[in-house]
Order: C-alpha cells, then sequence, then structure tokens
C-alpha cells in the first residue's frame, strides 16, 4: 500500500479539521446546554484532559515507532484483534461523518434550497469525494491545509467582528448548574475533541514520526482556542441557544456582521468556505477509512474501494428519515461513541500493548540469565 506522506503542518490540520467541521454544526450548542453559564470555564478544564490525554497517548505509542493502532493491535491480540478494531474505527469514522454530513446537508437545505431533495444535496458532497480520493493521500492532506486556515481566520472574524452585540454578563453565575455538573457531568464535553482518533493512524503517513508529540499538543492547543471563541460567541450574543434547537446557531451569529451599507451579509462567504471544509473533511475519512480496510484485508488497489466506501456514505446519511433524528444522533450517540472507541477503547489497547511487550522483554531477560 503506497501513499504519499504529509509533513507536520499538515497532520495539525489534519486533526484541527475534524474539530472545526463538527462544531460548524450544532457541537457549540450542545456544549452549551451541558454546562450553560459555566462552558467556558468547563472547556479550559476539559481542554487541559484532552491535551494530557493526547500527550499520554503519544507516550504510548512511541514503544511501537512507525505503528498505528492497527498494527500495534496486531502485535497484542493478532489478525482476530486487528480485524475488529480495525472494522470498530472504520465504522466510527464512517457514521459519525455521515451523521454530520446529513445535518450539514439538512442546513444547507433550509439555507439556500427548500424545495430541493435532500438526497440530491448529499449527492453532490458524494461525487466531490469521490472524486477527491482519486488523488493521492498527500494531495488530499494538502488541500484541507490550504482550505482550513480560512475557516479558523472565518472564526477569528466572526468573534472579534460581533464583540460589540457581547454580553460578558451572561457568563454568570460560572459555576453554571454547580460543579459536579461543570466538572462532571461536564466532562462529555472532551467529545468535541473527536480529532484526537487520528493521532493513532497518523505514524505511518507522517516524514517524520518522532514529530508526533508536536503535532498532538500543537493541534489539540489549537483546537481549544478555536472551540472557546465559538462557544463564547454564542453565550455572550445569544442565551437563548441553550435552549433553542437551532440547526446551524454559527450561521445565525454571521448574519449579524455589517459594516456600513457596502459590507452586509457576509454569511454567503462563511458558508462556502465551511462547505469547502466539510467536503475536504469527508475525503479525509474516507481516506483514512480505506486505509484501515487496506490493512485489515490487504488489498493493494484503492481504486476499487473510492465508490464503494462514497456509497457507504451516501447509505448512512440518507438512513435518518428527517432531521430530528439525524441531530438526536449527533447530540445523543456521537459523544459517547467519542468517549466510548477514542479515549477508552484506543487507550486500553495501547496500555495493554505496552504491558505485553513490558512482559515479553521481561521474560527474554529471565530466560539469558537462566
Amino acid at each position: 500500500m503506497t501513499s504519499s506522506k504529509i509533513n507536520t503542518a499538515d497532520a495539525i490540520m489534519l486533526i484541527l479539521s475534524i474539530v472545526v467541521t463538527h462544531t460548524m454544526l450544532s457541537l457549540p450548542r450542545n456544549i452549551l446546554i451541558v454546562t450553560k453559564s459555566a462552558t467556558i470555564l468547563n472547556l479550559i478544564f476539559v481542554s487541559i484532559i484532552a491535551i494530557l490525554i493526547a500527550y499520554f497517548i503519544v507516550r504510548l505509542m512511541r514503544s511501537f515507532s512507525g505503528l498505528d493502532l492497527i498494527d500495534i493491535s496486531e502485535f497484542l491480540g493478532g489478525k482476530v484483534l486487528k480485524t475488529i478494531i480495525g472494522i470498530i474505527f472504520i465504522a466510527y469514522f464512517l457514521s459519525s461523518s455521515s451523521i454530520m454530513l446529513r445535518n450539514f446537508c439538512e442546513s444547507l437545505k433550509i439555507i439556500y434550497y427548500p424545495v430541493t431533495d435532500i438526497t440530491f444535496i448529499i449527492l453532490f458532497f458524494i461525487i466531490a469525494i469521490c472524486m477527491a480520493n482519486r488523488l493521492d493521500f498527500g494531495a488530499t492532506i494538502k488541500t484541507n491545509t490550504l482550505i482550513l486556515p480560512f475557516v479558523l481566520a472565518s472564526i477569528i472574524f466572526l468573534f472579534f467582528a460581533n464583540m460589540n452585540k457581547f454580553s460578558p454578563q451572561r457568563m454568570f453565575p460560572i459555576l453554571g448548574d454547580g460543579i459536579i455538573q461543570t466538572f462532571g457531568w461536564g466532562l462529555i464535553n472532551l467529545s468535541a475533541f473527536g480529532g484526537i482518533a487520528y493521532l493513532y493512524f497518523l505514524p505511518t503517513a507522517l516524514n517524520e514520526p518522532h514529530k508526533m508529540k508536536k503535532i498532538a499538543l500543537i493541534s489539540i492547543g489549537i483546537s481549544a482556542i478555536y472551540l472557546i471563541l465559538c462557544v463564547s460567541t454564542l453565550l455572550f450574543m445569544f442565551s437563548f441557544f441553550l435552549e433553542a434547537n437551532e440547526i446551524t446557531p454559527l450561521y445565525n451569529a454571521t448574519r449579524y456582521i455589517e459594516f456600513g451599507n457596502f459590507f452586509q451579509r457576509l454569511e454567503s462567504i462563511f458558508l462556502l468556505f465551511w462547505i469547502l471544509a466539510v467536503a475536504g473533511y469527508m475525503s479525509i475519512v474516507s481516506k483514512f477509512s480505506m486505509r484501515i480496510f487496506q490493512k485489515i484485508t490487504n488489498i493493494e488497489n484503492k481504486k476499487s474501494l473510492i465508490d464503494i466506501f462514497g456509497l457507504l456514505i451516501f447509505g448512512i446519511s440518507t438512513i435518518p428519515k428527517n432531521y430530528a433524528i439525524s441531530e438526536k444522533c449527533e447530540t445523543e450517540i456521537y459523544p459517547y461513541m467519542v468517549l466510548g472507541i477514542v479515549f477508552v477503547l484506543g487507550i486500553s489497547i495501547l496500555v495493554l500493548a505496552n504491558l505485553s511487550k513490558r512482559n515479553k522483554k521481561t521474560k527474554r531477560k529471565e530466560e539469558q540469565h537462566v
């Protein structure tokens, strides 16, 4: 399986793209619902935990230099465990991204294409994904690296352009519904850092695998700042988002930006950047899924998989009968998938593999001593 390698900057942007894309929809509102006025404090808290977790993952993977989670699973439990872990992560990547795509297409339908069947809007993205997947791995990642800075800049611009409409007193009481809700139940907001999942699969794709720690810390650090800016914008502008079922709260914030009579209704520019970011994100997800599938099946030619994975994404994204169901999947199922698969399962495999490797080394030393 041959694919071009990516550099450190590309890898950082890759992880950022996961956080950024999910933030465009209901993620900021979902975070606000959990911790309300204490959300900024909560995000600082969970960001520190996310950085520590990312560092812990990198330290665990250091014992298996140049290997990804699939290789490590094979070391731990052979081909059976390798296949099981591969299928779980493929299912996680495809299901979470497909539901996100469905919700984003629902927002496009509401905003611009109210009479268009949602299937046609989804197909537009599927065609773009299949075309992008015919490029090599490095080309897709570098395209994402070009697009994402514009998205990040748009959120920074959104924050500062709306500062005159902020009501900072909405962050009080600073502990929201109390310490337990903020620092206990609020731990579910760790799911906002779903991009950590890609740390497990980066070593085999990097030009310089020894820079994993730098990639992890910078990407999670920028993700934390980005999330705080997004949530602060909504918290200070729209207290009603805590209860309202708004499909694209950040998009609604863009509609308040205006600079005189000439620069008005800038939301279309924001949406253009977001559409490009979603297309890039979906291409990344499908490419990583195909790489994992190739590893567990030993299929060398990826061209036969491109259309199959495109159809899988299309099929999963059209399963929900309406937006209410797909939105419920994203708000009530996705966070627990991240916590269970990315944090619990992934880290457990790494810990057990490290213990197994240490035990094997100990046995060898004992045998040599005897």
